[in-house]
């Protein structure tokens, strides 16, 4: 359905899909799983080489290497099928998955079966990471490879970007920059695109600040934009202040949905431990999002942040005026003020540390669909957070859903949920499978190398343990959360900026004394008078966050010091059965994210952008232009794919390039 008649069913489909979550919930809320499974997501670019021009493209071809791919899945499905029929104990590793994006241009890949809780199958994700891309690599052309970049360069530039070449042209998007040809054929993908801008009433409007370099002119007024186009009403939007001056301006939702991150789905034993994840999480989402910092260019510009997020954010912004608080309230329902795409608004877990102050006062939530939730005895908390959800609109309805019968199923709760893009996603069981309370990180930028995706999938695994260990305490207030959101998008905010973090993160047991060493659950310790909130949180850097800071006695007044991520994960793997070469392997990828806290190994954004600025066609006016990029794209290929010197994943990002000067 396109939006006039979609608009029309939303009610209907928030009713049946508050009905099919509460199917789930009363059916799965006693599911008790012991065993942790966890799973990542990476997506690549694929880039398709003009060898004659010197010009990387991206290859459109999507469907025809998912095709092959998939060929190859099943034809090694049915090879280990029928060696196990020939030997019972037969053993092989369930060939890794590829699935389509919303880009032509995009693979994404998770692991054929999910990764248990042993620690050995910590050390086979850089492998089947490395497998994947081989795989994907192999069924690619010549002049094609995939690579792990969160947004190519020069996406929407000016020029030939895209293999085959499409003008910008386009009834869903309706964009200056990016032909609707980009986008995934499958109805779904058009069909949200259109109903985003249809529903927002204007296309939607991403403003990024350019990076200001020695010939960048000043002011910057985005040369790329053309305001005497006159192909739709909504070309309008340029000429009503949609392009903000010093800023880059992106108009499609291509821009975002486009973008590659590395996301970790981890599986809880039970309802409340998935919600305690969550919670435990959510202030850590900021911090890896500055801590992988790899986006500091978009179309064809150098930018003056180095994430990804806020560009997302922009592009399935679907408010209208109303609700963004640009006009009063009359068509629309709720004042919204934040974009489907954003970080969390709420917590939700039962902890009795979960003060009323670090939850948003003034959070917008569907009263009706509360109280329903509330009335089929669902708690408080838990009401609350998917009363949020869905003060949302559906923005693709499929005419067929709403004339079957909906139970069993659980496609219009999905329809929701899975479009209110957070930082954290909770994520109840699919009804009919064996599939349990799962809760999906979500903040992370892709890194150049598989080395380092592992070392971040690792490092956020082996934090879980600990978090739920030790009952480790990590909220903080959730508009310090959203701040801390705004800070990592700063240029260098690794090196440059200070984030809100708690002080104390040790039951009360644990507070100041030496970090306990047992893993044995205490009983539940009678609470200390809390103190007040603002009290429980300070700046601190991420090297501090990450790496720890030392205790210091003699300071006026004695400060504690903070014991750091890092060293915490350690203090938790010396209290483990775990053998002494698999400690030292995962000591080499916790050895990464340290060097990177501390600004001892470079960002990915930190290398793009000296790469650029080294580059010998580079004017210093913030333009990354068609050989700087092709150079760019053909450096980060050769570390993906080890062929980038005989060195380490993390050592390889401290190395230069031919191309530079």
């Amino acid at each position: 359905m396109d939006w006039e008649e979609a608009k029309l069913h939303a009610d209907q489909v928030r009713k049946l899909g508050i009905q099919q979550l509460l199917d789930i919930w009363k059916r799965y809320r006693g599911n008790e799983r012991d065993v942790l499974l966890w799973g990542d997501e990476i997506e690549y670019l694929v880039v398709s080489y003009d060898e004659k021009n010197k010009n990387a493209r991206l290859s459109l071809r999507q469907e025809e290497i998912l095709e092959a791919l998939g060929r190859l899945e099943r034809e090694q499905k049915e090879t280990i099928a029928k060696r196990k029929a020939e030997d019972p104990n037969y053993q092989s590793e369930v060939p890794p998955k590829f699935h389509p994006e919303f880009g032509r241009f995009m693979l994404e890949s998770t692991p054929g079966a999910p990764y248990g809780g042993n620690w050995s199958s910590l050390l086979t994700v850089e492998s089947n990471m490395k497998l994947r891309r081989r795989l994907a690599k192999q069924h690619l052309g010549e002049h094609e490879a995939p690579i792990t970049m969160t947004s190519f360069p020069r996406l929407g530039a000016e020029g030939i970007f895209t293999d085959p070449y499409f003008p910008a042209t386009g009834s869903k998007s309706r964009s200056q920059y990016l032909p609707d040809e980009l986008i995934n054929l499958h109805i779904r993908f058009p069909t949200l695109a259109a109903n985003i801008r249809s529903r927002r009433g204007a296309k939607v409007a991403i403003n990024m600040p350019v990076f200001y370099d020695v010939n960048t002119p000043r002011p910057f007024r985005d040369p790329t934009v053309d305001y005497d186009r006159h192909l739709y009403p909504e070309d309008d939007d340029v000429r009503r202040g949609a392009v903000k001056e010093g800023h880059i301006y992106m108009d499609a939702m291509g821009f975002g949905m486009g973008c590659c991150c590395l996301q970790i789905t981890f599986q809880a034993k039970n309802m409340s431990e998935a919600r305690t994840l969550y919670d435990q999480l959510a202030p850590l989402g900021p911090i890896m999002l500055a801590l992988t910092a790899a986006t500091p260019i978009f179309k064809g510009f150098l930018a003056d942040v180095d994430v990804r997020w806020n560009v997302i954010s922009g592009a399935v912004d679907d408010r209208t005026e109303e609700e963004r608080g640009l006009k009063p309230l009359k068509n629309s329902r709720y004042k919204i003020p934040k974009s489907r795409y954003a970080s969390i608004s709420t917590y939700l877990s039962e902890d009795p540390r979960l003060r009323p102050e670090y939850n948003d006062p003034n959070l917008v939530v569907n009263e009706d669909i509360k109280k329903e939730l509330l009335d089929n005895g669902m708690d408080e908390r838990l009401a609350t957070h998917f009363a949020h959800l869905f003060i949302r609109d559906p923005l693709v309805i499929f005419k067929e859903t709403l004339e079957s019968s909906p139970e069993g199923l659980s496609d219009h709760f999905e329809n929701i949920q899975s479009t209110n893009w957070q930082h954290m996603r909770f994520k109840p069981p699919p009804p009919g499978d064996s599939i349990g309370w799962r809760v999906e990180f979500r903040s992370m930028e892709i890194q150049l190398t598989d080395f380092e995706n592992a070392a971040y999938a690792i490092f956020i695994v082996l934090l879980t343990r600990a978090i739920l260990s030790y009952g480790l305490n990590f909220y903080i207030p959730i508009d310090k959360v959203d701040e801390n959101m705004h800070t990592a998008h700063a240029r260098e905010a690794i090196r440059t900026k200070k984030f809100w973090f708690r002080k104390d993160i040790f039951p009360p047991l644990h507070q100041h004394a030496h970090f306990s060493t047992s893993t044995t659950p205490s009983p539940t310790p009678i609470l200390p008078p809390p103190l007040p909130v603002e009290d429980e949180y300070t700046l601190f850097t991420i090297n501090e966050i990450i790496n720890g800071i030392p205790p210091n006695p003699k300071s006026n007044p004695p400060t504690p010091g903070f014991i750091g991520l890092i060293p915490l994960i350690e203090a938790y793997l010396n209290t483990v059965n775990i053998d002494v070469e698999t400690r030292c392997e995962l000591s080499d990828y916790l050895d990464l994210v340290g060097k990177r806290a501390s600004g001892e190994l470079m960002t990915g954004a930190r290398w793009i952008r000296e790469f650029v600025r080294g580059h010998t066609e580079y004017m210093g006016d913030s333009r990354v232009g068609v050989g700087v990029n092709y150079d760019l794209v053909k450096a980060v290929e050769k570390l993906g794919m080890g062929r980038g010197g005989e060195v380490t994943g993390s050592e390889k990002l401290l190395g230069k390039w031919k191309g530079r000067k």
